[in-house]
């Protein structure tokens, strides 16, 4: 009799715990992580260049890593209004792939765009304004080598994609291919955890785990809030999901590990 094995997520690290250390403190820290796949945010204290992208290749090398980037944040809004500050998101997150694209990362994901305080005025420019960034990113990313993603973004900020809905309309209305970054503390507080996963199956091709009270994104250890673990586990393996599952817990890291390695045996 044949034996059918499994699809079984990777469990990966993001150093977002570490983002108000220096840089080389974060390196220190990746010199005993306790996983192989790690997401490096570009943003903050750890913005990357190409003097820094070498370093994080070497440190690769040395101890058998693969990273993913996050896609810089703060401030960034690719909906913007405004031409001249939209020019400079993009000329902002263009570095970031390019900077990906050396480290020779897999995977670079980002948020959505925001609404403004002239959404009300144009109502859905902001929508189409997001829709033409991300086709502007996919254009840069096929060109650099490296595949993008896009992320669910939680309550109560002003994003333009938090729920089921929204990521309805962006790939009806996108007209190109692009994956889903799946933040299932951000679904926890829509309570549609089960929703994104059964709806997007085919989408899904990173998550973001970290544990909320379902209010708000208070990035706990995984246990440390009301998330049902156990249910999240039971969706993943029924999605057959191999990819990466990156905990984005800021406390309790080494915990956090263990519980979803227990989880995916």
């Amino acid at each position: 009799m044949k034996c059918v094995t499994m699809a079984k997520p990777k469990i990966a690290l993001s150093m977002l715990y570490c983002l108000a250390e220096p840089f080389n403190s974060m390196l220190k820290h990746l010199s005993t992580v306790p996983v192989k796949y790690i997401e490096v945010p570009d943003e903050g204290l750890h913005t990357l260049n190409k003097r820094r992208v070498k370093i994080l290749k070497k440190t690769a090398e040395t101890h058998n890593l693969d990273f993913v980037v996050h896609a810089p944040w703060a401030g960034i809004n690719i909906a913007t209004p405004d031409p001249s500050l939209r020019h400079a998101v993009l000329k902002r997150l263009t570095k970031s792939i390019v900077l990906a694209g050396q480290l020779d990362c897999h995977l670079w994901l980002f948020h959505p765009g925001s609404k403004t305080g002239l959404s009300h005025f144009y109502p859905d420019e902001d929508w189409q304004l997001h829709l033409e960034s991300v086709r502007a990113l996919l254009r840069v990313a096929r060109n650099e080598g490296v595949e993008i993603a896009i992320e669910n973004t939680p309550e109560p900020f002003p994003s333009l994609m938090k729920n089921v809905d929204d990521f309805h309309r962006f790939y009806n209305e996108l007209n190109d291919e692009i994956g889903m970054v799946l933040d299932v503390a951000h679904a926890n507080i829509n309570n549609q955890i089960q929703d994104f996963i059964e709806q997007f199956s085919a989408k899904i091709i990173h998550m973001h785990v970290s544990d909320n009270d379902g209010t708000n994104d208070l990035h706990r250890g995984i246990g440390h809030g009301n998330i049902n673990w156990t249910d999240f586990a039971k969706l993943v393996k029924d999605l057959d999901y191999s990819n990466l599952i990156v905990i984005e817990s800021t406390d309790y890291i080494e915990e956090s590990v263990q519980t979803l390695r227990r989880l995916f045996v």
